[in-house]
């Protein structure tokens, strides 16, 4: 048997199902009838079917005692704890046939979640505000975790089934729709996916299939043993179930980190070059990106392609914590590795990619943490200044625009846009929206009571301060706040500021991009006026050179610290104002 033919597959005149089951002794397929499943090698049950039809609802029942869905569920119409759907994948009529995608130079991400985008939540109705995403000047919609979690509102990284995108958001014709549309307009189509764990409520695994974990535990759950070879074709063929049956652009891999890797060949090796050959198959851009605290940055190469072990990039969070600690002045948690000379710290990152690149981390308790990253291409790191963490981790699930004035903000959209590394914007950040993100979920019973105590020791400081204007988690209040509000986009200050990301854009798609391919690092440096200057060697040889004055007076410039043509920022006097920055390219 193929050990990645997990779940049910439609063949000439029925359905084929299969179950990894190696701690059972009988599995029984709950349809309008039971069949008994044959019993093979290695733990798995199977059985073909006649006569079964897309739209067929069944489960799995194990040694007549629990009856489970179906682990790679293509389909959940009734949640976690209802039947599995027989999903017909090959009946969705495309209309983007051509699509290719596009290079990973084009990329400027976008990250929403689909329950919160539009006020309907749903796949259909984000379609709606794919001509605002195109004419913003973004090329990339990234969806956080659509893997099939309890309950109606969710984060998306507490999914148990990985294989099927969630009910509450629509069907899974809805979100093949999304994605073609998206398209149909020059929009690639990213997706966040959760290996290192499985969600709380609704993972039956460990009664039938104990082996898939170990006794460790990670942050969320137990640790995965993808030293199996049934486990890591599961993740793999889930990875490949969404670049294929979905036709989805990329993947971002949620805290690799946490993905347990013994053995001399890792899961996220074999999944990148399987990614890779579907690439090279279907003459596809597919584009691999990772969440890793540890910023290893042997993982990484921007430029390998097709993929053939490593990924695209990853997400900097260093550059994101040393800007966040400029701008407030915020020093709490793992702010406090970058308390000390935030300047300097974006510095590095602009210079060579991660702040931590072999260091010790004080947050870590003196762990060394990263890898040197310099020789690594700037498109290696997606840098942003709020993602669904660093907002959605903070008490009140409070943006940016709360805290910092608004020159400073353009001034840091102003340097994030405009460097050759791939930026990210977090939805309605493109107008400044300040619709907050707090940490909302829809569990039940003790696992919902669970959760409020959870979060009430993690931010004990937060209700000594704001006491009930900290939002619960379970209620729907709390999700509803993060829905936002189109009709804001229509103030003045929201004009204004997508007009400022729209001219950006615009700069980034004509002037940088095309140089993108084969860009280096070249050098930073920051003085402690607040005076930041910094350049980059571009694929066609040319010198894109940053002068910015990040602080909230003016200060004096030296004249050589602006050569060539300018591509941003207008007049450059003796004195610069402050939060001003100016762009320029010298010729090759």
């Amino acid at each position: 048997m193929n050990e990645r033919h997990f779940g049910a597959r439609l063949t000439a005149d029925g359905a084929s199902f299969c179950l990894w089951a190696p701690a059972a002794k009988r599995v029984d397929l709950l349809l309008e009838k039971s069949y008994p499943l044959r019993r093979g090698e290695d733990g798995w049950f199977s059985a073909d079917i006649a006569s079964v039809k897309a739209g067929a609802r069944y489960k799995f029942r194990i040694d007549d005692e629990i009856d489970v869905p179906d682990p790679a569920s293509a389909f959940q119409p009734d949640d976690v704890f209802g039947p599995s759907e027989v999903i017909d994948h090959t009946a969705h009529p495309w209309r983007a046939s051509q699509w290719r995608g596009r290079p990973w130079q084009e990329t400027v991400l976008i990250e929403t979640h689909v329950g919160s985008f539009t006020p309907e939540g749903t796949y259909r109705a984000m379609i709606d505000k794919l001509d605002h995403l195109v004419a913003c000047g973004i090329t990339a919609l990234e969806l956080m975790p659509l893997a099939d979690f309890a309950g109606s509102r969710n984060w998306g990284y507490d999914g148990v089934l990985w294989y099927a995108p969630d009910s509450a958001y629509g069907r899974p014709e809805d979100l093949k729709t999304l994605i073609d549309e998206a398209h149909l307009r020059g929009l690639m189509v990213f997706l966040d996916v959760v290996y290192n764990h499985f969600g709380p409520e609704g993972n039956y695994l460990g009664r039938y299939a104990p082996t898939f974990f170990t006794e460790a535990q990670t942050p969320w759950g137990s640790v995965i043993d993808y030293r199996l070879p049934q486990v890591r074709a599961f993740a793999i063929e889930n990875a490949l179930n969404w670049l294929s049956e979905y036709r989805l652009d990329g993947l971002r891999l949620d805290a690799v980190n946490t993905i347990s890797q013994p053995g001399e060949i890792s899961m996220l090796h074999d999944l990148s070059r399987a990614a890779g050959d579907l690439a090279a198959e279907t003459g596809r851009h597919i584009h691999l990106v990772v969440e890793n605290g540890d910023n290893l940055a042997s993982l990484l190469d921007a430029e390998q392609d097709p993929p053939r072990g490593k990924y695209r990039a990853q997400w900097n969070d260093d550059y994101h914590h040393a800007w966040h600690v400029l701008l407030t002045g915020e020093t709490q948690g793992y702010y406090g590795d970058y308390a000390a000379s935030p300047l300097q710290d974006l510095e590095r990152a602009l210079k060579s990619g991660f702040v931590y690149q072999g260091e010790a981390s004080a947050f870590r308790g003196g762990q060394l943490r990263g890898e040197p990253s310099g020789q690594l291409a700037p498109t290696a790191f997606v840098n942003f200044l709020q993602n669904h963490d660093q907002i959605g981790n903070r008490a009140l699930g409070d943006r940016l625009e709360n805290h910092v004035s608004i020159a400073a903000i353009e001034a840091a959209l102003a340097i994030m846009l405009l460097a050759p590394n791939i930026p990210m914007l977090f939805m309605g950040e493109e107008w400044g929206s300040k619709a907050p993100f707090p940490f909302f979920c829809d569990f039940k019973r003790d696992l919902a009571e669970a959760v409020r105590k959870g979060r009430r020791r993690e931010y004990d400081w937060a209700y000594a301060i704001y006491g009930n204007e900290v939002p619960d988690p379970l209620e729907p209040s709390t999700f509803q706040s993060a829905v936002l509000d189109w009709g804001a986009r229509n103030d003045e200050a929201a004009k204004k500021r997508l007009a400022l990301v729209q001219q950006l854009l615009a700069i980034r798609q004509r002037e940088i991009v095309p140089r993108l391919a084969g860009a280096t690092f070249g050098d930073a440096h920051a003085a402690d006026n607040g005076l930041l200057t910094a350049h980059w060697r571009m694929g066609d040889r040319s010198r894109l050179r940053l002068l910015a004055n990040l602080s909230h007076r003016e200060i004096a410039r030296q004249k050589s610290e602006a050569t060539g043509s300018q591509i941003w920022g207008g007049e450059i006097s003796d004195r610069l104002a402050p939060w001003s920055v100016f762009w320029h390219l010298d010729a090759g």
